[in-house]
């Protein structure tokens, strides 16, 4: 079983890891090289979204599909 908090913490404090948690290791690995690239392109400004963007993409899908 997935579970959806665990998920969306780990893609909050590292985008891309809750996506590999839930077993879309492509769909991580992209989001991990945005939120890298996003960072400096925005002056460290609004390096942030990705990190929410991705915890609640990954709790979303991991609540959605919560077999493996």
């Amino acid at each position: 079983m997935r579970n959806p908090l665990l998920a969306g913490i780990l893609s909050l404090v590292i985008p891309g890891v809750g996506q590999i948690y839930n077993g879309k290791v492509l769909r991580g690995v992209i989001w991990l090289v945005f939120a890298v690239l996003i960072w400096p392109f925005t002056g460290f400004l609004l390096g942030w979204v990705p990190h929410l963007v991705a915890g609640w993409c990954a709790y979303s899908f991991a609540k959605d599909n919560p077999v493996r």
